[in-house]
């Protein structure tokens, strides 16, 4: 095709060139080309889907998508085949059958050879496919069997496993089991052809295309070939029916003839020679007459390869050779056994079967059942050679690393040992004698000496073997078979002496070893009790067995008994001990060496080795042995309790001995042979001996092993003496100072704890251990130290013994069941929730402590309360710990962590019950029940709440209350040391409540009763006045305690109101408490505080109904002793938007201006409040309020007089204020100052906004007297009242610092007028050596307001700024005219100047600040400042100041604005600023209130920030948006100056600027410049300037007579980091080199002058029209008009007479070292 990978051209329809030769030869020879294979393994002619035109005929047949298909399938791509195969099974399933069965003539050739494919995922692919096929067209496939079961078969037997299992899969989904050999026996011909082609004819190079396939791929595939076949056969045969195989004969004997078939069983290939063996014994096994013929090829082949161990071929060549010595009698003759197999077979066994013991040695014994005389003659040389060989297995290197190898070789050593044993005749006693002492013993002696023989199979299968002696040797009174009993007991004789030879020999040494006796001891045990061992070492056995099924003769199972477990008769009956009275003799001799060694040499381990012994042989034999007591001697006293108080006893009490497990052991193996009493005699003995505790403890765990024990032990456990040895003990450990527990080892302690919680925590049929008298004492003594413990200092000492008694009071509560019956128990789990509950400061006890007793805690109230089947007693521990903790809370001083504490230990105590029982609802509210205090003790604790809350209430307008005698010392402290008891029981019931709706959610009701629920939530709510769940119950308990108390209950419930303030369902609630109107008066002082709350849930008419009565109240006021309350409930419903009548209110404002006249001291007009009552200063708060909505919605009802009296009234207000600034600490004085603010932003408001139908209606005058006089005096009052207040109280961190009054005065000075603000009435101020050129009046107020900028109160700071704001523009104005003279004979470098000095010195103290806060973060770093706190204060005063720079650099012309420019740049100010800007300004400065960043969106740099004085909110994000302000200004108003900031600065800040100035700042600052350049109306003569939005360009045009030059200017994408490009228009009349220079002189403009385009424009034209003017350029910088200070060149030289600019002649000067002139180089003058 000209190419593999060459793309076919568009719309080129013509075949390739293959695709033409087959269609030549199609139209020639008219004859379509079949498939092309590279075997002949099928035998009709099928056609591959042909992909040439002009055969329709077939192609018909054929679904188009299966022949794509079908054609990828012949692709030499591995991938491209895998997936067409995937997608041909895809297609199978999904088509209809019909279309499928079209594929089936094709399918045949295709399975043959995609079947056998070299890639595995092919084949199993093709499989799963091919069962989809199977699955579509079921019967439809039978014309095709012949031609698919060959390979069929062979891909069953795949080596792949997966792919076999596909095929296998496959097989069953089309036939049946029952007709599976109906459809071989159909297709055995063709399957047998197909097998043996590939066994006889097919090579490595047949099978694939040498070509194109790998040598190793064909190799591969040859011998994977080859494999399958051969199983292949093996398949066949044993799925065929008798009669098929019969007729199948004929046809395999061929293949058996073939010489290239036997050398299969010497093939290289592992699987090939375990593929040959596994069908000889299926040939063996169906066609043993065919074997028969061949025996002299077959025996040589199957009995010469036993060495072959590798484990792929050593199974099936040892199946095969069972089979070959059952199928063919005479095999041996064609085989010699003694130089050809016996040699094998013994280097084989010495070898274990080179780690193939598990599935050779089980093959053994069967074949020793089959080996003639012949082969084993002599017998005693055969066997020896047998067996030794078998134990030398064990020393392989397999069998000595693996347990499970060793235990097949010893299992097969002990069954051909006992079959060799019965199968020898009876005169061959020789035999016998040889094979137990040569044999037997040598690897028993071997066995003991090492650990893995001791853990196998041996002793057991041993004893097993002396068992089945022992009953053959029993039948001697039979007739039957005497000779053989008499052998059998000649043996046993013999095996036991020389048996105890070799025990004793062990034993009887000094230096014995350890190991040896303890495989001695295993031994001897497995002997006494087989059925211990034979659980552990029974195992299914994997060949064939011989099951000894009668005493004397032994018959071999045949073949089909492989999966018999061994022993199976003996298995049955080993549940009896050996009987040969020799065991006994043998062991009492160890015993006596045992006690020899002991007394002799104090031998510890002969004593270790005799209790093993005593473990399992407890007889009165041993015993009286041990004592040295004769048989009649026993009657006189027990022998096993004399050896107990002779000897075992005396070795208890032996000092030193550490290891006393054993021991105890002898002594309770003793007990075997002791009634009860001498058992509790005993160990009362032992008790009373002062062994150490540990001794103790194991003979009570060792009581307490197993029932019939304990059972034995119950007297003495439950007797007093035991009891009193505990008691002591426990009163020991108690002792904290000198105790036991600390004084002796670790060791001893620990072992006495133990044995204290063992028999607290055991019990035996929900009985204690001990006696119950003795159990309380130990409980009392427990719970007496424990509570001692609190009062202790020293946490070392208490410490340790806590933690011992959490562990025995833990173990206690979780093991004894009703434990909690005991009194001392409960008193015990109070004790411990009264330590978890208290503060460690007072406990002194560590957190792993706690925790412990955390879990001691948890572990008894799970037990009390699983136990407890109704409500807890009232001297329960419930109920005592729930009094516990009320008048711990009514009594102790909690402070914040011990509450926490208390309410945790409270809150896992619920939990517990609520986890553990069903009746945990009523046990809840038993508990809840006893923690609510009664109403006596809320009203004490409800008093004794501190007063703080008053002030913010009353400054929040929500409280119109008052207090009697208010001092300042009220307000001094802002956090209490200890809480107040109400909120401390509020929040324990509160978390109680939650725990119990938690533990109810499931319930339909609650467990807790209403009314107590109702008043804890009521409380709750009065203390933290908080509600979620509205509640008709609670809201009406809420309003009665309101109407009752008034105060703080008010609040709660308006909070409660505005919480769940429903639609419709508050105004109806509301109306249900209240009932009528008229009925809540007169008002008292309580009946104010809830008319306050309620009433903007009433009607209208209601609200009405109250205006009335208040009215007529007020009118009387002569008569009514409740001015105040009258006057403060009609305020209520004005500002709830009532309507009222304007007579009322005219008739209102009357009366209060009659009070005016009569009563002026009720208006506390300039006076100091110092001593003024809080109900006056009520009342004059209310009349301010009446005023200020007067002046909002009825402001025509005001004449001459009223106005009067309304502006003089304010007037003499401020002076109240004024004089009153030191006691602004009490809150209704801070109410006053703020009214009084308010009051004056509402008249600002008023004359400057006010519709103009309301100004007419005015008094003429009036607005003339407001401007003129009213204005000044109000100001002038009202400006120094931030520093009088600051100077009273300078810590604004001081609770009682008059915050909200600074608030409100701020706000209102916002409003001051700027000429009211230039004739400052503040004192003056001054600053020794500061240079300055302000007026005195401009001077004072700097630096009177600019040290406030960082007062650390964030009202002051912003109206700081909104004052200062107002004035900076008008500074610049005072340095314009000092500075003129200066500039023209300065010879300095570049002139500067610094902006106001009181501006720079809160500028550079903020700087340092700054540093210190932002010291960690880095630049592109986000710092988050808390709102409100010192570093928020600092950093807002810091953007404050900078900002207030900024504007008044805007305001500054632009000769003076590069000498501020150059002062900012010497003094390093402005970079320390944009340093601190890119860690305040956050990556992402969206405006708050947007889901995500838009294209449009807003950011910071798009909204202006308002600074509102009276801010309460979005505090987080003022400081970002201010930085962001800063930035903005900064990069507009100093261009020049951030410009070269950014290019000296490192890549990475830098890049950050950049990134964060491209993104944010440039697109608003571009557009911005571009709008003020269209927008502009500054006009120029000869120069107009247009704008092109889109493309960011300015064009300027300058024109003069006949010149006519045009500039457009270009902003970069990063303006203004960037530099402006200057770029030329059109031209005319105008010299190159004067162009180039004039367009550098722009670029320098616009490049470093702080300023916008016009004002770089205006300079340019500024100095071409100078060059026009004839003044020449200076010959330094090329330029008529400086471009820092706007100087013309006025320097001239007195030799060239060329003029310089004195700054450019200084730098010359300073840069080159020289005083000459730059032109002309003479010296200058």
């Amino acid at each position: 095709m000209g190419g593999k990978n060459k793309q076919r051209t568009k719309g080129n329809v013509r075949p390739s060139s293959s695709g033409r030769a087959a269609e030549v030869l199609t139209r020639e020879g008219g004859v379509i080309p079949g498939f092309v294979g590279f075997g002949s393994t099928t035998t009709f002619e099928l056609s591959y889907v042909p992909a040439v035109h002009g055969a329709e005929d077939i192609d018909s047949l054929v679904d188009a998508d299966f022949r794509m298909v079908l054609r990828k399938l012949s692709k030499k791509d591995v991938v491209t085949r895998l997936k067409a195969v995937q997608d041909f099974g895809s297609m199978c399933q999904e088509r209809d059958a019909e279309e499928v069965k079209g594929v089936l003539p094709f399918w045949p050739r295709i399975y043959c050879k995609i079947s056998m494919d070299h890639d595995r995922r092919i084949r199993e692919a093709t499989q799963q496919s091919f069962e989809q096929l199977v699955l579509k067209v079921r019967r439809s496939l039978a014309p095709f069997l012949k031609s698919l079961m060959g390979h069929w078969i062979l891909s069953q037997c795949d080596t792949y496993t997966p792919a076999a299992s596909s095929a296998c899969q496959a097989f069953q989904a089309a036939f049946s089991p029952a007709k599976q050999p109906e459809a071989l026996g159909f297709c055995k011909d063709e399957i047998l052809n197909v097998l043996q082609d590939i066994l006889l004819n097919e090579t490595a190079d047949s099978l694939s295309d040498p070509q194109n396939v790998t040598a190793e791929e064909r190799e591969a595939k040859y011998l994977r070939m080859l494999t399958s076949s051969l199983l292949g056969v093996k398949k066949l045969l044993s799925l065929l029916l008798p009669s098929d195989r019969a007729a199948l004969e004929d046809r395999l004997a061929p293949l058996l003839s073939s010489g290239k078939f036997w050398k299969y069983g010497k093939h290289k290939s592992p699987q090939v020679r375990g593929a040959f063996f596994e069908m000889v014994c299926s040939l063996c096994e169906f066609t043993p007459g065919l074997v028969q013929a061949e025996a002299g090829r077959l025996c040589p082949a199957v009995l010469l390869s036993i060495d072959d161990t590798d484990p792929v071929v050593l199974p099936p060549v040892w199946e095969a050779v069972l089979h070959v010595v059952s199928t063919i009698p005479d095999c041996w003759t064609h085989v010699n056994a003694r130089k050809g197999f016996l040699p094998k077979l013994w280097a084989v066994l010495k070898e274990g079967a080179k780690g193939m013991a598990k599935a050779l040695h089980p093959n053994l014994m069967p074949l020793l059942s089959k080996l003639p005389g012949e082969v084993t003659e002599p017998d005693v040389d055969f066997y020896s050679s047998f067996f030794t060989a078998l134990i030398q297995g064990l020393s392989s290197e397999r069998a000595l690393t693996s347990q499970s190898e060793s235990a097949a070789i010893v299992t097969s050593f002990m069954e051909c040992l006992k079959f060799c044993v019965l199968k020898v005749a009876d005169d061959h006693d020789k035999i016998r004698s040889v094979l137990v002492s040569q044999q037997l013993l040598p690897l028993l002696e071997r066995a003991l000496s090492e650990a893995s023989l001791q853990n196998g199979p041996l002793f057991y299968l041993l004893t097993d073997m002396l068992l089945s002696w022992e009953r053959r040797a029993a039948l001697s009174g039979d007739d039957e078979a005497p000779p053989t009993s008499k052998i059998f007991q000649s043996l046993l004789t013999d095996f036991w002496e020389e048996l105890g030879v070799l025990c004793v020999r062990f034993v009887d040494n000094k230096e014995a070893d350890p190991q040896r006796l303890e495989g001695l001891a295993t031994l001897l045990q497995v002997m006494r009790s087989p059925e211990t061992a034979r659980t552990k070492h029974a195992q299914k056995k994997k060949s064939a067995r011989i099951c000894f099924s009668k005493p004397e003769k032994a018959e071999i199972t045949a073949e089909d008994d492989v999966e018999k477990p061994a022993l199976a008769v003996v298995e049955e009956k080993t549940l009896e001990a050996l009987q040969d009275p020799h065991f006994e003799d043998t062991v009492c001799q160890l015993a006596l060496i045992c006690l020899t060694h002991v007394n002799e040499r104090n031998s510890e381990r002969h004593l270790v080795f005799l209790s093993r012994l005593m473990r399992s042989f407890h007889t009165p034999r041993l015993f009286r042995t041990l004592s040295e007591q004769k048989s009649e001697e026993g009657v006189k006293s027990n022998p096993a309790v004399q050896f107990l108080l002779e000897r075992v006893v005396v070795w208890l009490a032996e000092s030193g001995r550490r290891d006393t497990e054993h021991l105890v052991e002898m002594i309770f193996s003793s007990f075997r042979c002791c009634s009860q009493q001498e058992i509790t005699r005993i160990l009362s003995h032992i008790t009373t001996m002062g062994l150490p505790w540990g001794v103790l403890l194991q003979v009570i765990q060792r009581a307490c092993k197993d029932s019939e024990t304990l059972k034995t032990c119950r007297d003495w456990l439950k007797g007093s003496v035991l009891g009193e040895q505990l008691l002591d003990l426990t009163e020991e450990l108690c002792r904290v100072g000198g105790g036991c527990s600390h004084a002796s080892p670790p060791t001893t302690g620990g072992h006495s704890w133990t044995l204290i919680s063992l028999v607290l925590s055991q019990n035996h049929n929900n009985e204690s251990l001990i006696g119950d008298v003795y159990l309380e004492k130990i409980l009392e003594k427990l719970h007496t130290t424990l509570s001692e413990t609190k009062s202790l200092s020293d946490a070392g000492n208490a410490e340790p013994l806590v933690s011992f008694i959490c562990d025995v009071a833990s173990s206690f509560f979780s093991s004894v069941r009703d434990c909690l019956s005991l009194l001392p128990a409960e008193e015990l789990l109070l004790t411990v929730f009264q330590l978890t509950a208290q503060d460690q400061r007072q406990t002194r006890l560590t957190d792993p402590v706690l925790e412990k007793l955390r879990g001691v805690c948890v572990a008894g109230v799970q037990s009390l309360v699983q136990d407890c089947e109704c409500e807890p007693s009232e001297e329960g521990f419930l109920h005592s710990a729930a009094i516990w903790v009320k008048t711990h809370l009514l009594t102790a001083s909690l402070d914040v962590r011990s509450l926490q504490v208390l309410i945790a230990a409270v809150q896992m105590l619920l939990e517990t019950v609520c986890s553990v029982s069903a009746q945990a609802p009523p046990i809840i509210s038993s508990f809840f029940n006893l923690l609510m205090p009664n109403q006596a003790e809320w009203t004490r604790i409800r008093q004794a709440l501190p007063p703080q809350w008053i002030g913010s209430a009353v400054l929040s307008n929500h409280y119109r209350g008052v207090w009697e005698k208010p001092t300042r010392d009220m307000w001094k402290f802002r956090e209490f040391q200890c809480l107040p008891a109400h909120l401390c029981v509020c929040a324990l019931l509160g978390r109680a409540a939650q725990t119990a709706a938690s533990a109810d959610h499931e319930e339909a009701e609650s467990s807790l009763p209403v009314q107590h629920l109702t008043s804890a939530v009521s409380e709750l709510l009065y203390a933290l006045q908080c509600s979620k769940l509205p509640d008709q119950t609670l809201l009406e308990r809420l309003y009665s305690k309101s109407l009752q108390d008034g105060g703080l209950w008010s609040l709660t419930l308006q909070n409660f109101l505005s919480t769940n303030n429903q639609t419709g369902s508050c105004v109806a609630a509301v109306r249900k408490l209240y009932g009528r109107a008229d009925s809540l008066f007169p008002v008292s002082q309580s009946t104010l505080s809830a008319l306050q709350v309620i009433v903007p849930a009433m009607t209208s008419e209601d609200r009405e109904t109250l205006i009335a009565l208040a009215t007529a109240g007020l009118i009387n006021w002569q008569e009514n002793d409740d001015v105040h309350g009258c006057l403060a409930v009609l305020l209520c419903c004005l500002h709830a938007n009532t309507e009222v009548e304007e007579d009322i209110v005219k008739a209102v404002l009357a009366t209060v201006m009659e009070w005016r006249n009569s009563r002026e001291d009720w208006f506390l007009l300039s006076c100091d409040l110092a001593d003024t009552a809080c109900e006056r200063l009520n009342l004059a708060v209310e009349t301010m309020r009446f005023l200020s909505w007067l002046l909002v919605h009825h402001p025509t009802v005001l004449g001459g007089t009223q106005w009067d009296f309304v502006l003089c009234s304010v007037l003499a207000w401020l002076e109240t204020c004024s004089e009153s600034v030191g006691s602004l600490w009490n809150p209704w004085v801070q109410l006053f100052v703020c009214e009084s603010a308010a009051i004056v932003e509402k008249l600002h408001q008023f004359f400057t906004s006010a519709p103009a139908d309301v100004l007419q209606r005015l008094p003429p005058e009036l607005t003339a007297e407001w401007t003129d006089f009213f204005v000044e005096g109000i100001y002038s009052l009202l400006l120094p009242l931030p520093v009088k207040i600051t100077e009273a109280f300078p810590e604004p961190d001081e609770p009682a610092f008059p915050m909200a009054a600074l608030q409100s005065v701020g706000s209102a000075l916002t409003y001051i007028p700027l000429q009211q603000l230039l004739k400052t009435s503040l004192p003056p101020r001054f600053i020794a050596d500061q240079k300055t050129n302000l007026p005195e009046s401009l001077q004072t107020l700097l630096n009177t307001l600019c040290p406030l900028l960082l007062f650390k109160a964030r009202p002051l700071q912003v109206t700081v700024h909104h004052l200062l704001d107002k004035v900076m523009p008008q500074l610049p104005e005072c340095d314009g005219e000092g500075d003129a003279s200066k500039s023209d004979d300065d010879d300095r470098d570049e002139p500067c100047l610094s902006p106001p000095a009181s501006l720079m010195a809160v500028l550079s103290a903020c700087e340092e600040l700054c540093e210190n806060i932002l010291a960690g973060v880095q630049v592109g770093e986000f710092a988050v400042v808390q709102p409100l706190s010192v570093e928020y204060s600092c950093i807002l005063g810091y953007l404050l100041a900078w900002k207030l720079l900024l504007t008044f650099f805007k305001s500054s012309p632009s000769h003076l604005r590069a000498h501020y420019a150059q002062y900012l740049k010497k003094s390093g100010s402005l970079k320390k600023l944009l340093l601190h800007l890119f860690k305040l300004m956050p990556e992402n400065p969206v405006y708050p209130g947007q889901g995500s960043e838009t294209k449009d969106g807003r950011t910071f740099f798009t909204e202006s920030l308002k600074l509102q004085v009276d801010k309460r909110e979005g505090f987080e994000w003022e400081l970002p948006h201010l930085a962001c302000g800063v930035y903005y200004s900064t990069v507009q108003d100093l261009p020049a100056m951030v410009r070269l900031w950014w290019n000296s600065q490192e890549k990475r800040v830098s890049t950050a600027v950049e990134r964060f100035t491209i993104k944010y700042v440039s697109p608003v600052l571009s557009a911005q410049e571009i709008s003020s350049v269209h927008n502009s109306t500054q006009m120029f003569d000869s120069m107009t300037v247009k704008a092109r939005q889109a493309a960011r360009e300015v064009i300027a045009t300058y024109s003069v007579d006949d010149i006519f030059i045009e500039l457009v200017i270009q902003l970069p994408q990063n303006h203004p980091l960037g530099s402006i490009a200057v770029e030329s228009g059109r031209r005319v009349g105008v010299a190159v080199q004067q162009w180039r220079n004039w367009m550098l002189q722009l670029s320098t403009y616009l490049t470093h002058q702080n300023g916008s385009i016009m004002e770089g424009l205006a300079l340019w034209k500024n100095n071409v029209d100078k060059r026009f003017e004839g003044i020449e350029d200076c010959m330094i910088c090329f330029s008529v008009i400086h471009g820092s200070n706007y100087s013309l060149p006025k320097k001239a030289c007195r030799t060239c007479k060329k003029k310089f600019h004195s700054a450019c002649l200084y730098k010359w000067f300073t840069s080159s070292n020289k005083s000459t002139c730059p032109l002309c180089r003479e010296t200058f003058f």
